[in-house]
């Protein structure tokens, strides 16, 4: 079977989440860049990469790379990468995002239209047409430049892979479902431990929690750009991988997960979203402020993405907030925390944390803040 390179972006700092859900997957890895992973695997690894992986952006398949130092050498690398192996003669192509960094060539609408006129040249000749309709399905190209380094691939994944399905209603400051999954792996937390999150918002942390105890595939219930792709990618590989996904489903697990928030409108997105997701029976909500927080288990997780001050409105009331939260989790001295935050004097009232790491909740550059409890005794046989 044909082999191809993947590369799944992912979010800045998170690269080793992914490579091991690569390596999971029994891929081979590639390259390992600063928000990028590229991976060798099989066509069938398309599918398997969009419905398994929880932590990518999404799949772009790389269909080449080469040196450009100007737009003629843009032009004529484009030109000899084989698009008709990808792209049939009615197929609808265009550049849909062009990025680059540290390269002589910036211009993006520049690059878009070079690179979408190379491709019709070189098709006009392999096809023997000088017209193309463009009437049948979407092939998407995505072009990214590092210090003069063109890669070029297309996507394979259409909306981003972070848009499950279920999350249809969101807080005013949500969490991606790839960053929660991607920080809940940063932790030693495991399906038989107590999860709780004192502002679930949107429910996002605790309902991948769920849907990684349950090992329900993130992309099971979506769809994605390639599906449509039956030129080259069959649809076996995506009729197989679904019946993959909804074997490996453990249906019959019980795990104590809980969501609070002082907002009941939030809570019964939450509720929505968890039934959305079909996890709804595992999580339980309920109103409740922070400064609340009691728990009679002696160890357990929390996991927090509170409010930053992103709001002018919202900036007075943070050392309040971040008081009643470093109260509560005094009460909780043995349970392990991780707090995910913008907030500049979170280490103020936080304490200074076990460790932390540099995230990106979107646009917004926050800290994972770690505050590690004893670990619990063993457990006897």
């Amino acid at each position: 079977m044909k082999t191809v390179e993947l590369i799944a972006p992912c979010h800045f700092g998170l690269e080793a989440v992914l490579k091991r859900e690569i390596l999971d997957l029994g891929y081979e890895i590639v390259k390992v860049e600063d928000g990028r992973i590229t991976f060798r695997t099989d066509l069938d690894g398309i599918a398997r990469a969009n419905i398994f992986l929880r932590t990518a952006e999404r799949i772009l398949l790389k269909i080449g790379s080469f040196k450009a130092y100007t737009f003629d050498d843009l032009f004529e690398g484009t030109k000899k990468l084989p698009w008709e192996d990808y792209i049939p003669e009615n197929g609808r192509f265009w550049v849909k995002k062009a990025s680059t960094a540290k390269s002589k060539l910036f211009s993006a609408p520049d690059i878009q239209s070079i690179v979408k006129k190379a491709m019709v040249d070189r098709m006009k000749s392999k096809y023997k047409v000088s017209w193309f309709n463009e009437d049948g399905d979407d092939y998407p190209v995505r072009v990214f430049i590092l210090k003069d380094q063109v890669t070029i691939s297309l996507d394979t994944t259409g909306i981003p892979l972070h848009k499950r399905g279920y999350r249809k209603l969101v807080s005013e400051a949500p969490i991606r479902e790839t960053l929660a999954a991607a920080l809940l792996m940063l932790t030693p937390w495991h399906k038989d431990r107590i999860l709780v999150d004192p502002f679930c918002g949107s429910g996002t942390f605790l309902i991948e929690a769920a849907m990684m105890g349950m090992n329900m595939a993130p992309g099971m219930n979506r769809s994605f750009e390639s599906e449509h792709w039956s030129n080259f990618l069959p649809k076996k590989a995506w009729y197989d991988t679904i019946d993959e996904a909804n074997d490996l489903v453990d249906h019959d697990i019980e795990m104590d997960l809980q969501g609070y928030d002082k907002d009941p409108r939030m809570l019964k997105i939450a509720r929505q979203n968890a039934q959305d997701a079909e996890v709804d029976h595992l999580i339980h909500f309920q109103q409740r402020e922070v400064k609340d927080l009691r728990h009679p288990k002696p160890y357990g997780f929390i996991i927090a993405n509170p409010p930053y001050g992103e709001r002018l409105e919202d900036q007075e009331t943070l050392p309040q907030l971040y008081t009643e939260m470093k109260e509560a989790f005094d009460r909780l001295d043995t349970w392990s925390k991780y707090v995910i935050t913008s907030y500049e004097d979170t280490e103020k009232y936080l304490g200074k944390p076990t460790k932390k790491r540099k995230v990106y909740n979107g646009m917004i550059r926050g800290e994972f803040y770690q505050y590690l409890g004893p670990k619990p005794p063993r457990r006897r046989k």
